[in-house]
């Protein structure tokens, strides 16, 4: 089972993509989208859909997860943010693959053991996980997260309760 895991964000867009063998996880590869930041809203969105429709293709995965995201930032920050997460649900379902959300303490505590680790315990469990992972931003090492979350809690029969 092939997993792509996106963490959504209008100036980085990470994604990951992990395979689950029986109880084995292997890296295959995983970025970080980074559209325009002076480009407006629609070039911005059209180059993360673009971005994340080309790996789509060339990695072909099985299933997709996002991180759910909680944002106190404000009504205008939760909007745009909102919109990257739109875009990032739009590439993996129109190629037919179900997509899955876990919320980010569900996230933490499958990779590092603990609800609330910070960004820097996240990245060095990632390397841990998949050691031949090179990651190198927090948002790549988050979306590897959200794929492993998923290839531990996915129970092959359904939807993921969350």
């Amino acid at each position: 089972m092939r997993i792509i895991g996106i963490d959504p964000g209008l100036n980085n867009t990470g994604w990951g993509i992990i395979e689950k063998n029986q109880n084995a996880l292997s890296y295959i590869a995983s970025g970080v989208i980074k559209p325009d930041v002076k480009a407006d809203m629609a070039e911005r969105l059209h180059a993360i859909d673009c971005a994340l429709d080309k790996i789509v293709s060339l990695y072909k995965p099985d299933m997709a997860s996002i991180e759910e995201t909680f944002v106190n930032k404000g009504a205008a920050s939760s909007l745009k943010l909102g919109m990257a997460r739109g875009v990032a649900f739009l590439a993996p379902a129109r190629s037919g693959i179900e997509v899955f959300e876990y919320g980010a303490n569900k996230v933490k505590k499958s990779v590092v053991g603990a609800g609330h680790a910070d960004k820097n315990q996240i990245q060095m469990m990632v390397k841990i996980l998949l050691p031949k992972s090179n990651v190198k931003s927090a948002d790549e090492a988050d979306a590897l997260a959200i794929a492993i979350c998923h290839a531990h809690h996915h129970n092959h029969v359904g939807r993921v309760a969350i």
